[in-house]
């Protein structure tokens, strides 16, 4: 055996049991007391600063000007030059949502994963082969789909996006949807579902029932369903979620002239 074959190993280990980032580049030694030292005592702003609490609010005030962006192009640059939520100084890339403008089918999940974040891409990796599949069953190929998220920066470690982050990211989703228009749009996950229909409500219960999603242009029909990624943590539930993609595609054809 090499003097590198044990770490490979170990390496290996720490892949297996999920571990996807570095968050230190020396080893600590977490059985050493930390030295004595006086609580920290935090300087006073500086005159004319703006408050750690007044910049939620002055993000979200930047962010409402979304509503002057004509296309999606006009509206990923602004988010580019968002600097609004959090979650951008952490991620690899900005997962802004890839499809054709005025699909007829539009979804939106929660976070990017680490695959997205790799790739800048939504739903990609073993959710988004199995989101393909779902599709390729009731006739829709990825491509005439809209797929975005509710938050465009992966959440380190996979977390829960926090309600600040989602809030910030809001209008630019909201104006996203506007843009795209499409017939219906599908939330995956709760988490999703929660955000855009303003509910407290499960996906247990909110999957499988239309609801409307309001845009200045007129109300969205909406399909909340589970996403991918709980599918194939319990695929005993797909039978549900293609119950949620036969009113789909009923709905799409529906508006077909």
């Amino acid at each position: 055996m090499t003097e590198r074959e044990p770490l490979f190993a170990a390496l290996e280990w720490q892949l297996e049991a999920g571990v996807d980032e570095v968050v230190g580049f020396e080893p600590l030694d977490r059985f050493t007391p930390p030295p004595a030292s006086k609580a920290p005592v935090s300087p006073p702003p500086a005159p004319g600063a703006a408050s750690s609490r007044a910049r939620p609010a002055a993000a979200a005030s930047a962010a409402q000007d979304t509503a002057a962006d004509g296309d999606l192009d006009a509206l990923r640059e602004r988010l580019l030059a968002f600097d609004g939520c959090a979650l951008k100084n952490t991620a690899t890339n900005t997962v802004f949502g890839e499809g054709p403008s005025g699909a007829g089918l539009m979804i939106v999940g929660e976070a990017p994963g680490a695959d997205e974040d790799r790739q800048g891409r939504p739903f990609v990796g073993p959710s988004g082969r199995l989101l393909e599949r779902m599709l390729a069953a009731i006739g829709v190929a990825r491509e005439e789909v809209y797929i975005a998220n509710t938050v465009y920066w992966r959440p380190p470690g996979n977390r829960t996006p926090s309600a600040e982050e989602v809030e910030a990211c809001r209008p630019f989703v909201d104006r996203q949807i506007a843009l795209v228009a499409p017939r219906v749009l599908m939330l995956a996950g709760g988490a999703a579902a929660k955000t855009l229909l303003g509910t407290t409500e499960g996906i247990m219960r909110l999957r499988g029932r239309w609801q409307a999603f309001a845009t200045p242009d007129g109300p969205i029909d909406v399909m909340p369903t589970f996403h991918p990624a709980f599918l194939l943590r319990s695929p005993a539930r797909k039978r549900e979620s293609w119950r949620d993609l036969l009113a789909v595609k009923a709905r799409l054809e529906s508006g077909r002239s």
